[in-house]
């Protein structure tokens, strides 16, 4: 965001949750950095300094709050959506991609040199790559220390650390304390992590879990009135497990509990589950943009968040079975694939049933979809599609889908919106949104009305959400 002092002052001293996480506050008579919720009594404003991110105060020299802890805060970029360039690369940096490589490899899968990469993040973050990576690697190191029962060294490496020691260096550097200086008191160990994922208001969860009820693949997921469960492998990489997300509506916060198989890096995986319950968007900044569209005045549905698919791979699987049929049909199909190519995943909960894995390009790269009763058309675009996201594992940009036979833009665009969770994305051709356009255009009497998507840049795809909603 634009830093403004007097909507910074006004949030800050009404601790208004609207705010949480767009930007920081550092007090300098105390040396530590907030956020805009934080429930200690409010500083003098000549005490006070504004940051847009954390780890600009950070390189101020202040350390983050015990109290409000704002490594638990959403994300928030004021150019968010505007950047593709930077944008991918912080969803890269997300998945892990320095932790055993270098920003030259980095840059290379973006495309451009690892000099303009560093200009980049200089001019929107105030920092280098790696320093970033290392930061937010600290950040949820310190989130594990509050709120899980992880021992110290458990935490060290499930924050991607690949030694002890270097963590506690880090860690006392950047925060002026010491590990065991934030874990006041050792929890009872568990089987499971538990994590609370802050969100700014509103959130309508009672649409996303109905949007996500009618797509559930039964075994792969479960939901609940409160809740949305999961299993997940990681990228191939053996690493398997799955999560459950419970709202807090009062807290504005989901309470997560992640279930791995082994101890690894589990930062990738958090951040992949804020994304897929898309909890880091500035949703009140979207609809202020949306409601100017016309026929949207008083159509516009407050909170209605972007449903996230667990990996592209996955989402355009789904997209390719639900080419021109019933969103039903095409979840039956799914169900099949699942159910008949997924692996078992051993569960902790003994009551909650079988639970399937989705399968893995690997497992699905020589399979003929013989079981599927659909076009062999149909079939032979999935054996194409699996194939080459099995050849091409570390390949992010998703328009090279179209050089396959079967696959066109509404397949890639709709993997894009919920595998990549990309916010501007317009489903102009889905058959849900001309009915929707159509109902708008009807109601306002203006058959002829001329309805220009454009003006919802970057946040095209909460525009494509808002239209199939109406159709409920």
């Amino acid at each position: 965001m634009a830093l403004n002092f007097e909507q910074c002052q006004k949030a800050r001293m009404s601790r208004d949750a609207r705010f949480d996480g767009k930007f920081y506050i550092a007090v300098k008579t105390t040396g530590i950095f907030c956020r805009p919720i934080c429930p200690a009594p409010s500083p003098k404003e000549q005490n006070v300094n504004y940051f847009a991110t954390a780890i600009e105060a950070a390189n101020e020299g202040f350390r983050p709050c015990l109290r409000c802890r704002p490594d638990s805060a959403p994300g928030s970029f004021a150019w968010k959506g505007v950047d593709t360039t930077v944008e991918r690369a912080l969803a890269l940096i997300e998945q892990g991609a320095l932790a055993n490589d270098s920003v030259e490899t980095l840059a290379a899968r973006l495309g451009i040199s690892d000099r303009y990469l560093r200009s980049l993040f200089k001019e929107k973050l105030g920092t280098t790559p790696k320093h970033y990576a290392l930061y937010q690697q600290l950040l949820f190191a310190k989130q594990l220390l509050h709120q899980s029962a992880l021992s110290i060294t458990d935490v060290a490496f499930s924050s991607g650390f690949n030694s002890l020691r270097r963590f506690n260096d880090s860690f006392k550097q950047h925060f002026k304390l010491t590990p065991q200086q934030v874990r006041k008191q050792q929890k009872q160990p568990s089987d499971h992590i538990e994590l609370i994922l802050s969100y700014r208001p509103p959130y309508r969860w009672d649409l996303m879990q109905a949007f996500l009820s009618k797509r559930l693949i039964p075994g792969l997921e479960w939901i609940t009135e409160n809740g949305y469960g999961r299993t997940f492998n990681w990228k191939d990489e053996g690493l398997q497990g799955y999560f459950e997300a419970t709202h807090l509506f009062e807290k504005n916060a989901f309470k997560i509990k992640l279930f791995t198989t082994e101890k690894a890096n589990i930062l990738p995986l958090v951040k992949n589950i804020r994304r897929i319950l898309d909890l880091d968007t500035d949703i009140a900044l979207i609809e202020q943009q949306l409601s100017q569209l016309p026929g949207m005045d008083g159509k516009l549905v407050s909170g209605l968040r972007l449903p996230g698919i667990w990996c592209s791979f996955e989402a355009g699987l789904r997209a390719i079975l639900g080419q021109q049929i019933s969103v039903e049909a095409a979840r039956k199909l799914v169900c099949q694939v699942v159910d008949t190519y997924g692996e078992l995943l051993v569960s902790h909960d003994e009551e909650a049933g079988e639970r399937r894995l989705f399968p893995t390009t690997k497992a699905l790269a020589e399979v003929d979809f013989e079981i599927l009763r659909i076009p062999q058309s149909r079939k032979n675009t999935l054996m194409t599609f699996c194939r080459y996201c099995f050849e091409h594992p570390l390949q992010d940009d998703l328009d090279q889908w179209l050089k396959l036979k079967g696959i066109g833009p509404w397949t890639v665009n709709y993997a894009k919106m919920r595998g990549q969770s990309d916010s501007d994305i317009w489903l102009g051709s889905d058959l849900g949104v001309i009915k929707a356009l159509r109902k708008l255009s009807g109601e306002s009497g203006d058959e002829n009305a001329d309805f220009d998507s454009e003006q919802a840049k970057p946040w095209r795809s909460y525009l494509t959400f808002q239209c199939w909603n109406l159709l409920y």
